[in-house]
């Protein structure tokens, strides 16, 4: 099977009128997956915040092969392995997103990072001294297209494990699937350290 490499658009005209829809009963609940038509253009666990943020005021279930290969993506996810390959993503995004999200696809497997070094990044790609941590948690948060764009594998300063869209017991769960050692990570009590 041959798949399409990441884009991630800043091109509204490549969004529908209509979003199509389709639904992924994972071991951690419900996921509905969003297209276009012909990429990618949402993935969320059924009542996580920001649910359906790319989604058009209609949408209408249908079979896409876009949702075959996020499928068949989540489903070597879910078996506890890096599924090696990514379906194609559009989403419609400032330039600031866009570059935090395409550092995190840039995470690998059973790996995190922080939002400081994610900041530095971006701070290094953009000719600046400094990036604030709470931008580039911002960007994180809305985040369109969880597991596949691994927003779980942010984690906060000092190995605080903060802030997930889908809820931190997801967070948990999807990095103990991945064999990170969630032992050396803690909650802080205020849940925002960055």
């Amino acid at each position: 099977m041959s798949y399409n490499k990441v884009q991630i658009s800043k091109n509204p005209g490549l969004h529908k009128e209509i979003s199509y829809i389709h639904y992924y009963n994972s071991p951690l609940g419900r996921i509905t997956l969003a297209s276009n038509g012909n990429a990618l253009t949402g993935l969320w666990f059924d009542g996580q915040k920001y649910f359906g943020s790319t989604l058009a005021k209609e949408y209408i279930p249908k079979d896409l092969p876009v949702f075959g290969q996020a499928s068949h993506w989540l489903d070597i996810y879910f078996s506890g392995k890096a599924p090696g390959f990514t379906p194609l993503l559009s989403l419609n995004t400032t330039p600031f997103r866009e570059s935090v999200w395409e550092i995190m696809l840039k995470i690998p497997f059973g790996q995190t990072m922080s939002y400081k070094e994610i900041a530095c990044i971006v701070a290094g790609q953009r000719g600046l001294s400094h990036m604030s941590a709470h931008a580039v948690g911002g960007a994180v948060a809305h985040n369109p297209v969880s597991l596949i764009i691994p927003c779980h594998r942010v984690i906060g300063a000092n190995r605080n494990l903060t802030g997930y869209a889908g809820g931190i017991d997801k967070k948990i769960k999807l990095l103990n699937m991945e064999n990170v050692d969630t032992k050396t990570l803690f909650i802080p009590k205020n849940g925002t350290a960055l």
